[in-house]
């Protein structure tokens, strides 16, 4: 899959079109992303005896397919290419500007 982990992207289709976010888990047997702040859904939780009735909110995944990565130097919606690098790496590329398109890097 070209979409990483907290890679931003642009909702392209669906009820949430337009949106941007940034991709929040993969889920790579279904082809399917969670992007944060869209395609929210609301799921009502029965009371129990241990906790009350509630209303839980969660944003649920949408098909890969329908997002598409904004490259963080050119800042364009664009497509994925692959370069090889000398030590036998993939690096993935912005199509639009040749640029590397990196990772955020996590604490």
């Amino acid at each position: 899959m070209k979409i990483k982990t907290d890679d931003h992207v642009l909702v392209i289709a669906g009820k949430d079109r337009g949106k941007v976010g940034k991709v929040m888990r993969i889920a790579q047997t279904d082809n399917k992303v969670v992007v944060e702040k869209t395609n929210i859904r609301t799921k009502h939780v029965k009371k129990t005896q241990e906790h009350p009735g509630q209303i839980i909110k969660y944003e649920a995944p949408i098909s890969v397919s329908n997002v598409m990565l904004i490259c963080p130097s050119c800042k364009k919606t664009t497509r994925i290419g692959y370069r090889k690098l000398e030590n036998g790496k993939k690096q993935r590329i912005c199509k639009k500007c040749g640029q590397a398109v990196e990772k955020e890097n996590k604490k």
